[in-house]
């Protein structure tokens, strides 16, 4: 129905933003990261998804067109819903990547809504995604180590940081770095 909306950003509650386009004001529920990034005030293009249903007309939108093609293919998996898939697009790709890469479910089952059971049928299905879209994951690949290394991303919730603002702080460092410590170093000088 909606390819995107551009307008400007009203913060809501936790997940959720009003984008007011010319006086019309659409409620658009977003993943956290997305939330994070976005300001009151802002002028922004979100890429739009639409769920109907007979009692529903919900909207849900992303900063880039790949997030949502992830959103859309993961709300057509058996079990998972439009909420839970938004919480699934909230977890950095390169998160989702390891976890496809290592045969690991367990990352899965942190994510609200989603249990052992679920989060092994959707590591197969984001198996089946990944080598058909391999481009979802390919810039996350390349990245994975600095990204997330699990103790950098301690280090960094421990001085306050959310969880988006320290995966992209941990972006920005260069490959060659090795160190958990050198990494929350260069990522603390990012933020």
């Amino acid at each position: 129905m909606f390819a995107h909306l551009r307008g400007t950003v009203g913060k809501g509650s936790l997940n959720e933003v009003s984008v007011d386009v010319n006086g019309v004001g659409y409620r658009v529920a977003v993943p956290i990261d997305t939330w994070d990034t976005l300001a009151d005030g802002d002028t922004a293009m979100l890429w739009i998804s639409t769920y109907v249903r007979e009692d529903r007309f919900d909207l849900f939108g992303f900063l880039d067109a790949g997030t949502r093609m992830l959103f859309e293919e993961l709300t057509q998996i058996s079990g998972i819903g439009p909420r839970t898939g938004l919480e699934l697009c909230g977890v950095p790709r390169a998160l989702l990547f390891k976890a496809i890469q290592e045969n690991d479910h367990a990352p899965l089952t942190q994510v609200k809504g989603i249990g052992k059971k679920t989060a092994e049928k959707l590591l197969v299905e984001l198996k089946s995604l990944a080598e058909r879209h391999p481009i979802l994951f390919a810039s996350d690949a390349r990245t994975l180590g600095a990204k997330f290394d699990p103790d950098a991303l301690a280090v960094l919730a421990q001085l306050g940081y959310n969880q988006a603002d320290a995966v992209r702080a941990l972006e920005s460092v260069p490959q060659d770095v090795r160190t958990t410590e050198e990494r929350v170093t260069a990522a603390l000088r990012a933020l």
